[in-house]
């Protein structure tokens, strides 16, 4: 199916979401198991297994290191995986330019899985700038303000990579404007039609987000992000708007951040998008249930209500640190 938009013309690929066992698995069963996605942080050198103090049992690990840990979260029947890179100071700049190298320690590790686990993993990549700009904000600087467009192209340079690399999707969470078709069409033109596009649609100027800005080295030096995140006063109307116009450009999941303070919004989405919706249970809501109780009964009983209020809002997919402990646990 053809769809002109904006002057463009995107194709909508229905089939990317059931390519492979494992993505049928995420995008389709009915099962909360089947449903999680974990997401990891890798950095470069070898034997790094850094523990995040913000985010208990979360750590940032090197190549060598990642690829044992997901190995062994593949044993437990936890099949998909969402990855951000994590650079050194001295590797950023104002473009991020660093975020597209070919020599990304992320990109060493999305070839490693995809040549050890082929079709039985969902490969799920994080597309941004904001690990990658010497400023922390999610675009490029143009005149003191963030210029949406010089931003997408270097959005689409980084989603190429990852694509090449064999992401099964790249997970564009900047909220510029028109990213989505532009990634469709950088990703088609270069023969990549089986690449999904999971899009950060409703995303929100969250207070949750602090560890993980402390774990992926991501805090912006100066200023916050509401000029491109959504305003946690926004109604309705918004959400519905961001969700259909990333669908309509050729986004394959639709994904709402934060997850346990929106699941209005969740409800709201997922009856007006025909594509799977996934959620981000968030770092500072992950973080709030791991220091709220020692208890590990008592954990998983406020896990398996949580993920059960996803489900139950309209969910498919749910992105959550959560999600090894979970398993490992028999909370489900």
């Amino acid at each position: 199916m053809v769809e002109k938009l904006r002057g463009g013309i995107v194709n909508l690929r229905p089939r990317i979401n059931r390519w492979t066992p494992s993505r049928r698995d995420l995008n389709f069963s009915a099962s909360i198991h089947s449903s999680l996605v974990q997401p990891h942080f890798v950095v470069a050198g070898e034997g790094v297994d850094q523990p995040i103090d913000s985010m208990p049992g979360i750590h940032r690990q090197s190549p060598d290191v990642l690829l044992q840990t997901i190995a062994a979260d593949m044993k437990l029947g936890i099949h998909s995986h969402m990855l951000f890179p994590v650079l050194e100071e001295q590797e950023k700049d104002s473009t991020a330019s660093a975020a597209s190298s070919k020599d990304m320690p992320l990109l060493h590790v999305i070839r490693q899985l995809k040549s050890q686990f082929g079709n039985d993993i969902v490969v799920m990549t994080d597309v941004c700038l904001c690990t990658a700009t010497d400023h922390g904000h999610c675009g490029i600087i143009h005149d003191e303000h963030i210029d949406n467009d010089l931003s997408v192209t270097e959005l689409c340079k980084i989603a190429l990579s990852h694509a090449e690399a064999g992401a099964d999707y790249v997970s564009a969470s900047d909220m510029m404007d028109g990213r989505v078709l532009a990634i469709r069409t950088a990703l088609e033109d270069a023969g990549f039609v089986n690449t999904g596009i999971l899009s950060y649609s409703v995303k929100y100027a969250s207070s949750f987000y602090g560890p993980f800005r402390d774990a992926a080295a991501s805090a912006p030096t100066f200023g916050d992000r509401s000029s491109h995140q959504m305003d946690i006063r926004s109604g309705y109307g918004e959400a519905v708007l961001e969700a259909t116009t990333d669908q309509a450009e050729g986004a394959d999941i639709i994904m709402i951040k934060p997850a346990m303070t929106y699941l209005d919004v969740v409800r709201k989405v997922a009856d007006a998008v025909s594509r799977p919706v996934a959620v981000y249970n968030v770092s500072g809501e992950y973080s709030m249930v791991m220091s709220s109780t020692s208890d590990d009964e008592s954990r998983g009983k406020m896990v398996r209500e949580i993920f059960h209020s996803f489900k139950r809002a309209g969910a498919d997919i749910i992105v959550s640190y959560h999600a090894r402990e979970a398993v490992s646990r028999n909370w489900l």
